[in-house]
């Protein structure tokens, strides 16, 4: 299905987190003032973390019982059935028409073993939020060709090499797939992902050598995300030190997306695409820190020091539990303390009527305002945020908050109708497309791990149950969370020890 907030990515950004995130790491001109109407936001200074209710312990979910609720047989439906249709959809979105069907491509071999990407088809590029994805969905499912593969094509191309870049170490979140730069820093979410799918690896597969040392790489990767030193260099900026330099164009990448909005613009009789892609291609500093901020424990949006915030649904609280016991020993209370804030946030940011949390909001849980004066909506980034508390819920069992909130998202989506609530909304409940997107409605049907056991809970699963695997060209955002949704509903999304 055509997503609004997905083609925005790769032009303006300014529905999609990642492309701000590609906005934040563009060099910038001399400010200028906004357009009449529109007033520049004031800067925001965040207030102290505050009192934070500890919740230590390993809790009463699977972590500790071993036991992974199957949503789906709860409603008569058989595992076979269920392992079935996972395994239908991996082959279909990992091995199917290259077209139409799938988003993994193999592309030859190094001195590593095979090379493949995760491609978001419509955008034309790799993410690093899709490889991990990719690699998460791999590990789960014992496919460790294809898992080794993503890995050397990330570690290969996207990992920034380069001393003189300030991203140097992290990986830069969006590549064309030819390995060739369309950004230089990074996206927190895709290192969250990368980490947590290494440390599953190396329990499931084994440590071998070099980037196969699974273990040895999350904990780099891990480490990394807290105590990567500030550094100030002046763009532009290579991934590796014998890359030219690279410098955004002028004009939109050539994409799906792109033509969409170009045919759009041009039936209003205008060249939007063009005007509105204003990444300036001159030289300015840029300073990159943590991944982390420290003082409120929390993920950051970028790691652009300048500025700051965060994005709820880059909060995985279910994840931040296991780096507490596996991660680096001098960083396991940090993300210990992370996974309670997180839960706290979810309860401070969501819509007190509907549960959906904004793409963005401050460090201390206010709301970012935009140039026009309104709050950052819930858009395509936000889709996740209730699959994360709820896989929290379900894995550690530790914060009842969570189930008012899969209740609230639910019984707002559900009254929306289930089959054609829209994918975009501001927080109080107005529709801002009209696009119903599978990839949020299974995320939605995760929330189910959390929310009171009902009709509504249950229509939810019963409808991801039904929908078909995506295809087409906004198959990648769609079809990732659609697999993963499904292998945590069918219980075969588990922590791997």
């Amino acid at each position: 299905m055509f997503s609004p907030s997905r083609v925005h990515v790769a032009l303006v950004g300014i529905f999609s987190p990642l492309a701000c995130a590609l906005a934040a790491q563009a060099p910038a001109v001399a400010p200028q003032q906004p357009p009449a109407g529109l007033s520049r936001p004031t800067p925001h200074e965040n207030a102290p973390l505050g009192d934070i209710r500890r919740m230590p312990g390993d809790g009463q979910g699977a972590f500790k019982t071993h036991q992974y609720r199957d949503l789906f047989a709860e409603q008569g439906h058989t595992p076979a059935e269920s392992k079935a249709k996972i395994e239908k959809a991996f082959q279909q979105l990992f091995h199917g028409d290259g077209q139409e069907e799938r988003v993994y491509f193999e592309t030859g071999a190094n001195e590593n073993g095979p090379l493949a990407y995760i491609t978001d088809w419509a955008n034309n590029d790799a993410r690093t939020e899709g490889m991990s994805y990719g690699m998460m969905i791999a590990v789960q499912l014992n496919k460790k060709r294809e898992f080794d593969a993503l890995w050397n094509w990330a570690n290969t191309y996207m990992l920034v090499t380069d001393p003189k870049n300030p991203s140097v170490g992290y990986f830069a979140w969006s590549m064309a797939t030819d390995g060739s730069a369309r950004s230089t820093g990074a996206a927190p979410d895709g290192e969250e992902y990368f980490t947590m799918a290494l440390y599953f690896a190396a329990h499931r597969w084994g440590n071998g050598q070099g980037i196969y040392n699974y273990k040895a790489q999350a904990d780099k990767i891990l480490s990394g995300m807290r105590h990567h030193p500030v550094i100030t260099e002046m763009s532009p900026f290579r991934i590796h030190p014998d890359d030219p330099p690279f410098v955004y164009p002028d004009h939109p990448w050539p994409s799906p997306n792109n033509t969409i909005r170009e045919r759009e613009a041009a039936a209003k009789g205008n060249t939007a695409p063009a005007s509105t892609f204003r990444f300036s291609r001159e030289p300015r500093p840029e300073t990159i820190g943590p991944m982390v901020d420290e003082a409120h424990f929390m993920i950051r949006f970028v790691p652009n020091v300048e500025g700051g915030n965060t994005d709820a649904s880059y909060h995985l609280p279910a994840f931040y539990e296991l780096w507490s016991r596996w991660g680096p020993v001098e960083d396991r209370a940090f993300w210990a303390k992370a996974a309670d804030v997180s839960r706290d946030l979810f309860t401070k940011v969501t819509g007190p009527e509907t549960g959906l949390t904004p793409e963005r909001s401050n460090f201390d849980a206010t709301p970012i305002v935009g140039r026009d004066g309104t709050p950052t909506p819930f858009a395509a980034d936000s889709w996740r945020s209730v699959s994360n508390w709820s896989v929290d819920y379900d894995w550690w069992r530790k914060d009842e908050r969570e189930t008012v909130l899969s209740d609230r998202i639910q019984k707002f989506l559900y009254s929306q109708g289930i089959d054609r609530f829209v994918n975009r909304y501001t927080l109080e409940g107005k529709p801002l497309s009209t696009t119903h997107s599978p990839g949020m409605l299974s995320t939605t049907a995760v929330g189910s791990f959390a929310a009171t056991p009902g009709p509504t809970s249950k229509a939810f699963v019963e409808e991801l149950w039904n929908t078909p695997i995506p295809s087409g060209e906004q198959r990648y955002y769609d079809g990732m969370l659609y697999l993963m949704s499904m292998m945590h509903c069918s219980g075969n999304f588990r922590i791997i020890e």
